[in-house]
């Protein structure tokens, strides 16, 4: 678990060591910064504290080099999980074989609300913590829920051609998905989200899944989606178990813990896709229009589809 000024953190490490019913251990990257409040002490827990900010990718392989088990879990610091989330993952390797990345069913977690201290009031953890019915906008405290919301749950995501990451709803309807959700209850999907994803340690480093060359922070789930896809292996759905992220808030409440601007945003994106479409990927046999022709996703159109291949040509001829 990266962490950098994380207010969850240790609410989410108490969640998983209540849910957790196989051998996990839980390894915390402190990224510059000391974890407030404190992380319990619990002999399954181990912190690494680095005293300058090192960035998202690079404390995340910290981590994961000091992982003792087979597979690996990247996971935020602000999620909460299902009982016997890391046995249930466990059992759906066993169907998919190790080379997949998998993510278990995401919902949406509903962390705190604000209540205001004079009359009572509340509202959502993405809203300015200004009492809406006291004239003076009433001073506002945080109320714990930390409970998935109902009737929110994703389990199909793709990119566009900007690229950006988007739900993929379109695709829960086609006859190959509920098939194999009726078979295995495992389905496959385009892209990720990024706040959770497991594999096996083996293949977290072969496919070098965290890039530092990349940028310190952000598109992982595409990265990681393409890491596997293009090199034979498969992004799964794993229906049997689930997760709860919080999202960062629209009311500038809850914001992002690393300092970036959005220039350097868009050039992380930009090294992303660049090492993509040009077929530089660690272990890369496909070309990502291989991998949207599968999908047939939404705003690929024929024309898009045909340029893209244009530049794969394009790169593929230099190289030679």
């Amino acid at each position: 678990m990266p962490a950098r000024n994380e207010e969850w953190l240790a609410r989410t490490i108490q969640d998983i060591l209540e849910n957790k019913e196989a051998k996990t251990e839980i390894i915390v990257g402190l990224d510059g910064q000391w974890s407030i409040p404190p992380i319990p002490q619990h002999p399954d827990v181990s912190v690494i504290f680095v005293p300058e900010a090192i960035g998202q990718r690079a404390i995340t392989k910290t981590c994961a080099k000091l992982a003792r088990g087979k597979y690996i879990i990247k996971a935020d610091s602000h999620c909460s999980f299902d009982k016997g989330f890391d046995r249930k993952m466990l059992e759906a390797f066993k169907i998919s074989g190790d080379n997949v990345v998998m993510v278990p069913i995401m919902k949406n977690l509903h962390v705190y609300d604000y209540k205001c201290y004079k009359c009572g009031a509340k509202i959502y953890q993405d809203k300015v913590p200004k009492c809406p019915v006291c004239p003076d906008g009433g001073k506002m405290r945080k109320k714990m829920v930390w409970q998935p919301r109902r009737g929110t749950h994703s389990t199909a995501y793709r990119f566009d051609s900007t690229p950006h990451f988007q739900y993929h709803q379109e695709y829960t309807t086609r006859p190959e998905y509920k098939k194999a959700l009726e078979e295995t209850g495992l389905t496959e999907t385009q892209s990720l989200q990024g706040s959770f994803f497991m594999c096996t340690k083996e293949r977290y480093q072969t496919l070098n899944v965290d890039d530092e060359a990349m940028g310190s922070w952000g598109h992982q789930g595409l990265m990681v989606a393409c890491k596997f896809w293009l090199s034979g292996g498969r992004v799964l759905v794993n229906h049997k178990t689930w997760y709860a992220h919080c999202f960062r808030t629209k009311g500038d409440v809850f914001g992002f813990p690393y300092p970036q601007s959005g220039r350097e945003v868009q050039k992380t994106k930009e090294r992303i896709w660049n090492q993509i479409v040009s077929q530089k990927m660690e272990h890369q046999i496909y070309p990502v229009s291989w991998l949207i022709r599968r999908f047939s996703p939404p705003d690929w159109t024929e024309e898009k589809i045909k340029k893209l291949e244009d530049m794969e040509y394009v790169y593929s001829n230099k190289r030679t």
